[in-house]
This record gives structure tokens, C-alpha cells and sequence, in this order.
């Protein structure tokens, strides 16, 4: 059996982006140029984190995770953790968590919405990385 990389740690962030960079192609990204900060809120252990994702040309070129203030993107993304590990394990989809008020939007809520799509792909990927929540 493979490791198990814990939800948002360093292991967890390497795995993340090396199977974002291997498996989504420029044309499978609509060769987007964009950025994100996911907020996670009330994590285990009390903690507030982020993932921050940035694309440019359709290909990931950054992935971080940590605590405190997350570098600055074209979307903030805002919600509890839990929320955030059921899109990770493909349980719920992003685009309804948003729609349901489960997930908050700050940025172009019209450009958010055509990147739903790429959003699904990158989501469907990380839910493939053997993780302990």
C-alpha cells in the first residue's frame, strides 16, 4: 500500500503537485492563467490554513499549503475544512458547495464559474493522493 500524506502537509503538497503537473495538460487547463487560495477554516488541531494554486498557460506552476497569510491570488476561496476535504475526495463538487453557501467567493464570480470545469479536473487529481485527513 502506498503512504498516506497528511491533508495539506509538506509530503501532501509535493504529491499534489507533481501529479497536477504530470496529469493535466495545458489544453485540459484551457490553457488558463489564474491563481487561488482555498481558506480552510476550523482545521484539526484549531488551526486556520490555505492551499494556494497558480496556473500559468494551463500548467500548474505552484502549489503551497501552510498557516497564516497565503500569497495573494486572483480568487479566495473560503470554508471549513471539512468541506474542503469532501471535494478533495471527490464526495462533493466544488461548483455546489459554492452554489449551496457551504463555500464563500471572493474575486470575478463570472471567470470563477468558466474555470469550474478546470477546477473539477485539478480536484479530480488530488483526490487520487493517498490522504489521511
Amino acid at each position: 500500500m502506498s503512504e498516506l500524506h497528511a491533508y495539506l502537509g509538506p509530503s501532501w503538497r509535493d504529491e499534489a503537485i507533481k501529479r497536477l503537473q504530470t496529469e493535466l495538460t495545458p489544453e485540459k487547463m484551457n490553457k488558463v492563467t489564474t491563481s487561488m487560495s482555498n481558506i480552510y477554516k476550523n482545521c484539526p488541531g484549531g488551526t486556520e490554513m490555505f492551499l494556494f494554486v497558480e496556473c500559468k498557460d494551463g500548467k500548474v506552476t505552484r502549489v503551497e499549503t501552510g498557516t497564516g497569510e497565503p500569497p495573494k491570488a486572483e480568487f479566495l476561496i473560503i470554508g471549513n475544512y471539512e468541506t474542503f476535504a469532501r471535494i478533495s475526495r471527490a464526495e462533493l463538487g466544488a461548483q455546489k458547495a459554492l452554489m449551496t453557501g457551504k463555500l464563500k467567493l471572493k474575486g470575478n464570480l463570472a471567470k470563477a464559474l468558466k474555470l469550474a470545469a478546470v477546477s473539477d479536473r485539478m480536484n479530480k487529481v488530488l483526490a487520487q493522493i493517498p490522504t489521511q485527513y
